[in-house]
């Protein structure tokens, strides 16, 4: 009998740890849908910036990196304390939703920056990268897409002279996109993550 009982708890376990996974994943989605309508609109989709959330600090509130980014959106305290001081009910970094907030708010200074961008699509990976690594890193990037005769305002052109720009580390900027587009893609209209492929 107490083998049944072991083998029936075990069991419970490995069923509910995926729930539990789950339920972390979606535990901020109130405030990424509530802070992308309003500094977005009703019509931007939030789950873009949920899957950024996963790709800065995995949903992590208590993640630090070694340049001192905090929180789940990992803003450096300066950026913050810039973002707070126009907004001043945004009280803590260290507080998930206040940290969800200037997050957002920051994009949505980086989409301001980017009007000229080729396409929506465009637009958002600029404003993507330019949180990761710097506005002006992607200008620069702009000029050797320039210098290399193709159009700097569609993204795939500043991807295919990355490497060619200096004091950037492109890799890590490319892979921050490529980890929220595919974040992005695993996600239902719900902004549940769908369990990833196992490879065969």
């Amino acid at each position: 009998m107490p083998g049944r009982a072991t083998a029936a708890l075990a069991v419970l376990l490995a069923l509910a740890a995926p729930l539990a996974a789950q339920r972390a994943t979606e535990r901020y989605d109130h405030h990424f849908r509530k802070y992308a309508k309003r500094y977005f609109g009703a019509g931007f989709d939030w789950r873009l910036f949920k899957a950024q959330g996963i790709a800065e600090s995995g949903l992590d509130s208590a993640a630090t990196s070694p340049a001192g980014a905090r929180g789940v959106m990992q803003l450096l305290p300066s950026t913050f304390e810039a973002i707070r001081s126009r907004n001043p009910e945004l009280v803590s970094i260290d507080h998930p939703e206040w940290n969800i907030a200037a997050g957002i708010k920051h994009d949505r200074s980086m989409w301001r920056l980017w009007r000229e961008a080729a396409t929506p699509r465009d637009r958002v990976g600029f404003m993507f990268a330019s949180y990761n690594a710097g506005r002006t890193t992607i200008l620069r990037a702009q000029e050797v897409a320039r210098a290399h005769e193709l159009d700097p305002k569609i993204w795939t052109s500043i991807e295919a002279v990355a490497g060619k720009v200096g004091r950037w580390r492109d890799d890590e900027t490319l892979g921050y996109l490529r980890t929220i587009e595919t974040t992005y893609r695993r996600m239902d209209q719900g902004g549940r993550l769908r369990p990833q492929a196992r490879p065969q």
